[in-house]
């Protein structure tokens, strides 16, 4: 296994200002927030996301916020950039783009547009919709990929890429490293235990609510996940536990509210990046919780309830009276 997928990937979400425009000065404190002591030296980071909302940046705004990241990283941790354009020629610009500006590693996302290749793509009879754009981006640029393996729901693997196209792209694809887990429970464990057996990818934990069961079973050897951007130091104490086999240490954290909070966090799969937003917003890592429309606004239940879950983990928060102001 590649030792850049034996890391924590946090998904940065994008600080923007009011207008939504790049907030760059809160794009450089959130990258050094995640340069601490003690994240910095198991993490990654990967700028341009889903919830960094590149489906709504422009080709400059894309290559900006690399920039910035890479800038405050300075070399210190591993930075992949997500990638993702409206058609095939405009994602090998952005693909070659983040090559030069000189990231550590590429984020591929599967493409977007018709009915035919969103929420109607059969990936099982279908698997070159997105293979072979993935295989357009390795040859452009010969980097470490991690995956975004969405799909159209399905019973046994929820919002995740099917078992056979999963096994496929693994194979013809052999700078895969990490496969992001968006799976339901009882999706995640067939691909994870496919992926052990039958590939040398690593188990990339992305749904955190499942990370302690995934410790628990050796279903994870690193994470993609937006989760860090609200809940980092429960999440690293939870982890460094299980690493010491100290079982009694880890349920105590994750029973002290974190799994609460992650559970609430994906009760809803259409709500995830609104929430991150709102989290990380109230921990006082990004200027307002709202995303670039057309991403919805949250509503204030929403940030209510995850002010409540944040204050049982004893998480620092921003001032009420401000958090009430900018809702």
């Amino acid at each position: 296994m590649h030792p850049l997928a034996r890391r924590y990937y946090t998904a940065l979400v994008l600080p923007t200002n009011s207008d939504f425009t790049i907030d760059e000065g809160g794009l450089r404190r959130l990258t050094r927030y995640f340069m601490q002591p003690g994240f910095r030296e198991v993490g990654g980071l990967i700028v341009n996301p889903e919830a960094g909302e590149i489906f709504y940046l422009d080709r400059a705004e894309k290559r900006r916020a690399i920039e910035i990241v890479l800038d405050e990283a300075n070399g210190e941790i591993p930075v992949f950039a997500g990638l993702y354009g409206s058609s095939t020629s405009d994602l090998l610009n952005v693909t070659r783009d983040a090559k030069a500006m000189g990231v550590d590693g590429i984020f591929v996302i599967p493409p977007g547009g018709a009915m035919d290749i969103t929420y109607s793509w059969d990936a099982n009879k279908y698997p070159e919709v997105w293979l072979d754009q993935i295989k357009e981006q390795d040859a452009a640029v010969d980097l470490p990929i991690l995956t975004h393996p969405v799909a159209p729901p399905s019973p046994k693997f929820g919002v995740g890429l099917p078992l056979e196209p999963t096994l496929k792209i693994c194979r013809e694809v052999p700078n895969i490293i990490g496969w992001k887990m968006t799976y339901s429970y009882d999706g995640y464990r067939v691909i994870a235990r496919a992926l052990r057996e039958q590939t040398s990818v690593g188990i990339m934990g992305a749904p955190a609510h499942f990370f302690h069961e995934a410790q628990a079973t050796g279903q994870m050897d690193g994470t993609v996940s937006g989760c860090w951007c609200y809940a980092m130091e429960p999440m690293l104490e939870h982890l460094d536990a299980w690493k010491r086999g100290d079982l009694e240490q880890a349920r105590q954290i994750w029973d002290s509210g974190l799994a609460a909070l992650h559970e609430y966090i994906f009760s809803e799969w259409g709500r995830v990046h609104v929430r991150y937003k709102v989290a990380s917003w109230l921990r006082g890592l990004t200027s307002h919780p709202r995303m670039r429309p057309p991403m919805p606004e949250p509503r204030q239940e929403e940030i209510s309830t995850i002010r409540q879950l944040l204050t049982a983990l004893n998480l620092p928060l921003v001032g009420d009276v401000k958090a009430r102001q900018s809702a």
